[in-house]
């Protein structure tokens, strides 16, 4: 993730959410914490090496619980396909992925949040609807 284009990374990324201005110190300091998470996040970026240009990405981060004789569960984030290439199975590429190296890693689940209009997509990775999301934004 070092060699990755802040600009390009940030704009896809606010394909999916509102993303902010985030400096290059910024973008610096977080990309050096996330590996000092080592094993326990990953993310996952598909280029197009043509463009030179990040156009597929996503996040696991692996939770150490104590249930299920402290087991692991991965929690998956911030998945997003470039909208000019949907539709050519990038985001299943990125969830087998991120999902591989969560059950690589012992995780005994793997979780995500979507919309509504996004659950079509994940059942067809494998993913099924289960109990509710709850959140409380700051």
């Amino acid at each position: 993730m070092c060699n990755v284009n802040r600009t390009g990374f940030m704009q896809l990324l606010g394909q999916l959410t509102v993303a902010g201005a985030v400096s290059e110190e910024q973008f610096g300091e977080r990309v050096k914490y996330l590996q000092e998470l080592g094993d326990d996040h990953y993310v996952a970026v598909i280029e197009d090496t043509e463009k030179g240009q990040i156009i597929a990405t996503g996040s696991v981060l692996i939770e150490h619980k104590f249930l299920r004789n402290c087991g692991k569960v991965g929690h998956i984030e911030d998945v997003v396909v470039d909208q000019t290439v949907r539709g050519q199975r990038l985001g299943q590429r990125i969830i087998e992925s991120l999902t591989q190296f969560a059950k690589d890693k012992g995780c005994y689940k793997v979780i995500l949040d979507c919309s509504v209009e996004n659950a079509a997509f994940y059942e067809k990775c494998g993913y099924k609807r289960k109990e509710i999301q709850m959140a409380a934004y700051f």
